[in-house]
């Protein structure tokens, strides 16, 4: 028996089959695009919808793993409550199962089929929906060929007797075995991350006819049980809420495991029962053509009635968790409404994240003009009011600064040219927004340094002055509404006209003032600061314009 090959031949179907599957969450993501954007943004409100939107989100991206990590941030950026999160994580469990039965499917039969058809419109299609087709029938067929190169390599091992022996060791119809085969799959699924790749590996074995069902059904309980650990590393850092999500994690997958050893005879019997057939029985080839749909019955049974036992006692859980994790002492701040972990999520998820973000920028600059003109009209220097302006103005650039990291390790990844073309669209219009900010900082500076030395503009400067902000705010509502609400190319096309007409009346308001101060009625030593404001206001709009054109890639 050549180990060294076994090995190597086996290592790279797995590599082929974590490559299908990467593959295929990509395309999936991609495809969509705008459920998942909904189901981000609708963040769950009922603990049924809380279940169907983790079951959704890992359907698009295969992973229960991303799912909870990104329920973890969210929780940690309190956009949604422990019962919600609660929720969505035990929908997530049952979304992965999908994964299950689609490699349960004959492996190998269709994979280089698949491949051979997906690959041209992958590369070479010119609309980006064959892009995305092309791309999930070779993510198909690399998850199938991976598969079947695993089964060859195993194949050969079925009369190892060396082999056949430490098997033994892992007989699940034996406690002791049973333990054994929990604990080293929940141990490999942590060190590769992926419960998916060890059921694929578990489904080859047991085709193959190296495990018996019994041992299959032991190793999908410790792939469950390894998923455990990523949350717990996600909430690291993370505030009381996020770290109570993932103890919750660990607890519905602890006890569900738990529960299934201690029935593991009859759950196993059950399944035997469920599904027609007898799950061991071996071709004439040695193959088990029947025993990989035993498995995905038992890992989908296993995960659906635990959540449907859980369902009604999300809020006893949560109630463990908050006794178990008490609130910390310190005032926890929110710097970041939707980014989270980019290197586990997908581009597709990551770029929805960062446009809700975007959003929330959007909202934060809103905001700041309001609190701007508060503090300009104001009688005299109010300094809370002020320090609201640059308190907000730092945020702006935290959050510009963590959107660009965050879009350009984005960027360097995999993605399409529409997902890269949107990626540096936001990057540009996070860019304008935050020079937004810094001019309405300027502009607040300009005012305070009036108030400081007791001068002050004429009453007919002030209104000029006063009616341009409230044009300028009008307009950048209209920009960042009409991108908001999804208008069209044409209907922007027909906002942006409006910046001439905002020109021309700064052009007039200018020329008024310079009567003023011919006529002597508003006084020399303000001109320039009064100039100050208007050259600001003006780049304000000129900003709000390339925000813009960022978003349609004028």
């Amino acid at each position: 028996m050549n180990y060294f090959e076994v090995s190597y031949t086996t290592l790279g179907g797995l590599g082929l089959f974590f490559l299908g599957l990467k593959y295929l969450s990509d395309s999936l993501q991609s495809s969509g695009r705008d459920v998942i954007k909904k189901i981000l943004e609708s963040l769950t409100r009922t603990r049924i919808l809380a279940v169907l939107a983790g079951l959704g989100i890992t359907v698009f991206v295969q992973s229960s793993t991303i799912t909870t990590v990104m329920t973890v941030s969210l929780v940690n950026a309190g956009l949604m409550e422990l019962r919600q999160a609660i929720g969505v994580i035990l929908g997530a469990n049952v979304g992965t199962t999908v994964t299950g039965w689609l490699i349960s499917i004959k492996v190998g039969s269709y994979g280089l089929l698949l491949i051979g058809v997906g690959i041209f419109p992958m590369f070479a299609a010119k609309r980006q929906w064959m892009s995305t087709l092309g791309k999930t029938f070779v993510a198909l067929g690399l998850i199938f060929v991976g598969l079947e190169i695993m089964r060859s390599a195993f194949a050969p091992l079925r009369d190892d007797a060396n082999f056949i022996g430490y098997l033994q060791i892992f007989d699940a119809q034996t406690l002791t075995g049973l333990l054994a085969c929990v604990a080293i799959a929940a141990a490999l699924t942590i060190i590769i991350q992926s419960s998916s790749a060890m059921l694929g590996i578990t489904m080859t074995l047991a085709t193959t006819g190296l495990i018996d069902f019994h041992t299959a059904v032991a190793l999908v309980v410790g792939e469950n049980l390894g998923t455990v650990v990523t949350a717990q590393i996600a909430a690291i850092g993370t505030n009381t809420t996020a770290v109570r999500a993932a103890r919750a994690h660990a607890i519905f997958n602890i006890v569900a495991a738990m529960v299934v050893i201690l029935v593991f005879p009859w759950f196993v019997d059950f399944i035997q029962w469920l599904v027609p057939g007898d799950a061991n029985t071996l071709a004439a080839d040695g193959i088990n053509t029947g025993i990989a749909w035993h498995i995905a019955v038992a890992h989908t049974v296993f995960n659906v009635v635990n959540v449907l036992i859980w369902i009604p006692l999300i809020g006893v859980l949560a109630r463990i968790v908050t006794w178990l994790v008490p609130q910390k002492d310190e005032k926890e701040v929110h710097k970041l409404k939707y980014l989270g972990n980019r290197g586990i999520v997908g581009p597709e998820v990551a770029l929805q994240q960062a446009t809700l973000e975007m959003d929330n920028l959007v909202d934060i600059t809103r905001e700041m003009f309001q609190v701007t003109r508060d503090y300009v009209s104001g009688e005299g220097h109010d300094q809370k009011k002020f320090d609201r302006v640059n308190r907000l103005e730092d945020i702006t650039d935290n959050i510009e600064e963590e959107m660009i990291s965050f879009i350009t390790q984005v960027l360097t990844g995999a993605v399409t040219r529409e997902q890269s073309r949107r990626g540096y669209g936001l990057m540009r219009m996070a860019d304008e927004l935050e020079s937004i900010a810094d001019s309405l900082q300027a502009f607040s500076i300009y005012r305070s340094r009036l108030f400081k030395r007791k001068e002050d503009l004429s009453d007919d400067a002030w209104q000029d002055v006063m009616s341009f902000f409230d044009e300028i705010e009008a307009h950048f509502d209209r920009l960042t509404g009409a991108r908001m609400q999804g208008d069209n190319i044409m209907q922007i096309r027909d906002l942006l006209k409006e910046g001439k007409a905002i020109k021309k009346l700064a052009k007039e308001m200018r020329s008024r003032h310079l009567d003023r101060l011919k006529e002597g009625s508003c006084a020399p030593v303000t001109a320039q600061t009064y100039s100050d404001m208007f050259v600001t206001l003006q780049r304000i709009k000129n900003h709000s314009t390339n925000y813009i054109e960022a978003y349609v890639g004028l």
